[in-house]
């Protein structure tokens, strides 16, 4: 709705008493001010009379309170009236809404408005409140209720303040004057409509005269010409914000902003100083550093970095520079061996220079430097006339030949006296000596061109200062006519009986270890004897091969099986070289074609009058007998090998290094069946080692009562004529006496047939333990007691 003043802002910010009679109140009715009629409106400006209707005819404006007003008493904002309000009407006003109650106060009676806090605009700038008239004794509302706002007048109680702050900006060195570093903003939290609570001035307390600030926009610029970065690189700058336009009385905030100068390539090079002087042995490696140089550039990061360069002196080429990443110094390095003795000194020119510079600037942003360089003698190892020497021998040549000679000398200036030897490790077999003082190379042992045509050796020079150098010799060992041609291969030669004469038998090719350097020429013939040969002769094919022949076609492999061809190959070395070589024939049974079937001896066949059916009934009764034999085997082969024996002795193999435990040992064997043969019911395996084979057992020899001696060499014989009884040779261990027993345990028995063999006289030795088992194997060992 549309709302009109009914006081003037100023008495009512003043707090003053008002009498709102005389101010001419209008009452306005509220359907009037919706309609919007200019009519309406123009006499409210003039200050007209206008009727209206009394129902709704009470109205008022937003009202005002100022900030932080702190009187005594409540300060009145202002008053509601209306027409109803004539005397007669018990009338009451009552207020709704924000800080009713609490912030305002209304007087029942008069209307009148009071705030009774200190308000701040910036925590609430306004406040929406209802108004109603009611009757006061029955409390009925008597208009509708309206609503009504009251704003908080700023004052400037705020000072600006810089939030983003402090500042840091950066703007290239020697920059013009008027350019643009940085802007700072200053917020005020006070009312920017109202007044110039909130209009801010910018200026700059400290940083002058390099910087200046534009009062408005607060952008910061430079103001002073050639702000040189190696002169000072930061600077600190103090902004001002200050309200109320400027003006006095105004509150103000202050920040900083850091400016730093940064670096643009307004400085070249320069040399410490404009000479080096380095003195480099001359036996300085290729590759290492031989001096440093350095050109300071006051300039930082890219700006500052160089590249050297030899501009003059190095007309050979000897020298390089390189820039050190880190340290921006030039290496001064070799690319080629210095030598003392050709050159003694070097004067370089070198050059410094920015990698990155602005053309425009005009500057050379360069520098140049000399350098010297002395050359040190260094003593030096001998050199060689050449680094490898190719030399050559004979295979037959005889010791103490003279292969060659290397030569090296002393390259500096005193001269000393070279001495040479063979390093052993490249002649191992030690073939080869050479001379210490002249270098002359001699054969030590016979050479064989045939095993090794090369021999690569190192020989060493040394000076007196022991400065060794190494050269290669490589010695070719040139061939002689030393070995005689062979066959290429042992050919074995195939001659069908139905050949015919003249037919190529073998192709036969020779070869020889030796290499002239004219080639291989070998010529063959059969040996004097075999002139006159009836059966082969030989054809020079041309190609250093010939063609064996055969010269009849009555071979016969009944008459001769086998031909021995001894055919000279001689070569053309100087002297010729020959050899005797045999080629074997083999006469073969071949098919019409001349294809070989067999060359094996057939048997002549005699005609004895047999039919073939004599010839099939001889085979099948060869095949019936072969069947009844493979029967009869196999039914041998299924009884049983040994015949169980009720009255079988057990007994027990074991190994020879086992022995017994004595009468504590109850796995042993039971002495009792010596003395008791008959006590043995059925058959008892072996418990050492169980036989593959199975046999019957055997009858008991000996009665009853009879003596160990006679029992034990009937088992010796059973067993020695026993053939199904495997050999078992181990330790019988036939009882346990336990200790302290006079009796000995028996050991290493043999078989009767080798009682005979032994002597026994060692037991003698062993005492009267032994003196019973010595009456079993001997008679006349010991004589009877008496």
């Amino acid at each position: 709705m549309c709302l009109f003043p009914l006081v003037d802002k100023r008495l009512i910010s003043s707090g003053s008493s008002i009498d709102y009679h005389q101010l001419n109140l209008v009452i306005v009715c509220m359907s009037c001010l919706q309609t919007g009629s200019t009519a309406l409106l123009r006499g409210l400006v003039e200050g007209q009379r206008i009727l209206s209707r009394a129902k709704r005819g009470w109205v008022w404006n937003q009202m005002f309170v100022l900030e932080e007003f702190s009187g005594p008493d409540p300060i009145l904002v202002g008053r509601l009236h209306t027409d109803l309000d004539v005397g007669s009407t018990p009338i009451k006003y009552v207020l709704a809404g924000e800080g009713a109650g609490t912030i305002f106060a209304i007087n029942e009676i008069t209307g009148d408005i009071h705030a009774m806090k200190r308000l701040d605009r910036e925590e609430k700038a306004e406040y929406t409140l209802t108004a109603q008239v009611t009757n006061r004794d029955t409390d009925q509302p008597l208009e509708p209720p309206s609503e009504f706002i009251i704003k908080v007048q700023d004052i400037n109680d705020n000072p600006p303040q810089f939030v983003e702050g402090p500042y840091r900006a950066s703007v290239p060195e020697t920059s013009q004057v008027g350019t643009s570093v940085t802007r700072v903003t200053a917020t005020d939290a006070d009312d920017p409509v109202y007044g110039n609570s909130a209009k801010l001035v910018y200026s700059i307390l400290e940083g002058q005269p390099y910087f200046s600030i534009d009062p408005n926009t607060a952008i910061i610029k430079i103001a002073l010409h050639g702000m040189d970065r190696e002169m000072r690189e930061e600077y600190l700058v103090v902004i001002q914000a200050k309200d109320m336009g400027g003006h006095m009385g105004g509150l103000s905030g202050t920040t900083t902003v850091t400016v730093t100068l940064t670096d643009v390539n307004d400085n070249p090079p320069k040399f410490s100083k404009s000479l080096y002087e380095f003195v480099i042995p001359e036996d300085l490696a290729i590759g290492q550093p031989g001096g440093k140089v350095k050109a300071n550039d006051r300039d930082i990061g890219e700006n500052a970095k160089s590249t050297y360069n030899i501009i003059d002196g190095d007309e050979r080429d000897v020298f390089e520079i390189t820039t050190d990443a880190q340290t921006q110094e030039g290496i001064l390095r070799l690319k080629k061996p210095l030598n003392f003795e050709t050159k003694k000194s070097y004067t370089l020119k070198v050059e410094a220079a920015n990698i990155r510079f602005d053309p425009n600037s005009g500057a050379p942003f360069k520098d140049t430097a000399t350098v010297k360089i002395a050359v040190e003698d260094s003593d030096e190892p001998p050199v060689f006339s050449k680094p490898t020497f190719v030399l050559q021998v004979d295979e037959n040549a005889p010791i103490n030949t003279v292969v060659g000679t290397v030569t090296a000398r002393d390259p500096d200036v005193t001269g000393s006296l070279v001495r040479y030897f063979i390093d052993r490790h490249t002649d191992l077999e030690r073939q080869f000596n050479v001379n210490v003082d002249d270098g002359k190379i001699t054969l030590a042992k016979p050479l064989d061109r045939e095993t090794d045509m090369w021999h690569n050796i190192t020989v060493t020079a040394t000076e007196i200062s022991n400065q060794i150098s190494r050269a290669t010799v490589a010695i070719r060992v040139l061939d002689i006519n030393d070995n005689a041609p062979e066959f290429a291969t042992e050919y074995e030669a195939f001659l069908c009986e139905n050949g015919k004469p003249g037919q190529v038998i073998q192709t036969v090719s020779a070869v020889d270890k030796d290499d002239p350097i004219q080639g291989h020429y070998f010529e063959y013939r059969l040996i004097p004897e075999m002139l006159n040969n009836p059966n082969f002769t030989i054809k020079n094919n041309g190609d250093n091969s010939i063609s064996v022949l055969a010269k009849h076609d009555t071979f016969r492999r009944q008459k001769q099986e086998m031909y021995f061809l001894p055919i000279i190959v001689t070569d053309n070395g100087n002297p010729p070289m020959s050899s005797t070589n045999t080629l074997t024939i083999r006469v073969c049974g071949c098919s019409r074609e001349g294809i070989v079937q067999s060359c094996n001896v057939e048997a002549y066949v005699l005609p004895i009058g047999l039919s073939m059916g004599a010839l099939i009934a001889i085979l099948a009764c060869i095949i019936l007998l072969l069947v009844v034999l493979f029967v009869t085997l196999r039914r041998h082969k299924n009884k049983p090998l040994i015949i169980k024996d009720d009255e079988d002795v057990r007994e027990n193999i074991i190994r020879y290094d086992d022995e017994g435990g004595g009468e504590e040992d109850t796995e042993a064997f039971d002495i009792a069946t010596l003395q008791n043969p008959d006590g043995i019911n059925g058959y008892l395996p072996r418990k050492d080692i169980k036989p593959d084979l199975q046999f019957m057992p055997r009858q008991s020899s000996g009665p009853n009562g009879v003596d160990v001696d006679e029992f034990i060499n009937v088992r010796l014989h059973e067993a020695d004529n026993d053939p199904t009884a495997p050999p078992y040779d181990s330790i019988q261990i036939y009882g346990y006496e336990g200790r302290g027993s006079i009796a000995g345990s028996l050991s290493s028995l043999e078989t009767a047939s080798s009682d005979s063999d032994q002597n026994y006289d060692y037991l003698r030795e062993w005492g009267p333990r032994f003196r019973r088992l010595g009456e079993l194997y001997s008679v006349d060992l010991y004589p009877p007691p008496s």
